[in-house]
């Protein structure tokens, strides 16, 4: 597997959680790039290699994702994805950090924001998910189709070239730029004993167990208590994460809503050069 462009710091987080924080290299200020459910920190590689003459890219691991460690407790609840920010925050005791999350990613930005206020002067967040109370999230109070997705993934190719093919021939992943789909198969999979077969690092059952654990209403309820400048993106798919961002960017006492119609749900691997760039605008990184 080609390496990480240096080796991942390693940070105790709650719940004897290990976690992974890449440095995605760069000059300029620090920004935290942090991934969706599923995916890891080097999946921002491409985004921030864009950005690489403007900031200085972090991205590490959630909890049960790439070379982090998965909780004791085996107890996914967002609560520990916002632990894991704020832990890589302390660690590496940097102040006006402005951050990127997609997804998860940036419901966990959210959560650590609304827990310890002025944490991030800017914020980025593509499609969080933070979906209001009459909204409800996907799958609640029954079925969870995006667990259920999670668990009949594939976790197992007899090599990387493989599983690239595998992705690159359907949606959603066909739809990424060639190297954001390289980025994830090269880092988002482990090689077996046997030196070729590979298999998912977020193994289809802890993908599972994250979807099952969304972050609750609250953190919807509280968005006012948001007092930094937010941008809220959203793709032109009108799946519910993107109906629900003008809600989020209305709810957030200094946030603002852009569109990409051309883009779905995972707009920064589809465009991460268009991405960076709405960045770079976003965080005043020029």
């Amino acid at each position: 597997m080609p390496p990480s462009p240096n080796a991942p710091h390693r940070i105790p987080s709650s719940d004897g959680v290990t976690l992974a924080l890449h440095d995605l290299g760069g000059d300029g200020p620090p920004v935290l790039f942090c991934h969706p459910t599923g995916f890891l920190g080097m999946i921002w590689a491409p985004v921030a290699a864009h950005l690489a003459g403007l900031a200085h890219g972090w991205a590490p691991d959630f909890r049960g994702h790439g070379d982090s460690t998965s909780p004791a407790s085996m107890d996914f609840a967002w609560r520990g994805m916002a632990d894991d920010v704020l832990a890589v925050v302390d660690h590496l005791g940097l102040s006006d950090l402005r951050a990127v999350g997609h997804s998860m990613g940036g419901a966990a930005l959210v959560l650590s924001e609304q827990r310890r206020p002025g944490t991030f002067s800017r914020l980025y967040l593509y499609e969080p998910i933070l979906f209001p109370r009459a909204e409800g999230l996907p799958g609640g109070g029954g079925r969870n189709p995006m667990a259920e997705a999670a668990r009949r993934r594939r976790p197992w190719f007899p090599d990387r070239d493989t599983a690239y093919d595998n992705f690159a021939a359907k949606p959603p992943l066909g739809a990424f730029d060639p190297e954001s789909l390289r980025a994830y198969v090269d880092h988002g999979f482990r090689e077996l004993p046997d030196g070729e077969s590979v298999e998912l690092k977020c193994t289809p059952e802890v993908e599972a167990l994250v979807f099952e654990h969304a972050v609750a209403p609250t953190a919807f309820d509280h968005l006012g208590d948001v007092r930094t400048p937010v941008t809220v993106a959203a793709g032109g798919d009108g799946d519910g994460p993107a109906q629900v961002a003008p809600l989020v960017a209305d709810a957030l006492a200094n946030g603002r809503l852009e569109r990409y119609a051309h883009l779905s749900h995972f707009g920064p691997m589809e465009d991460p050069a268009g991405i960076a760039a709405a960045i770079g605008t976003a965080l005043d990184l020029g």
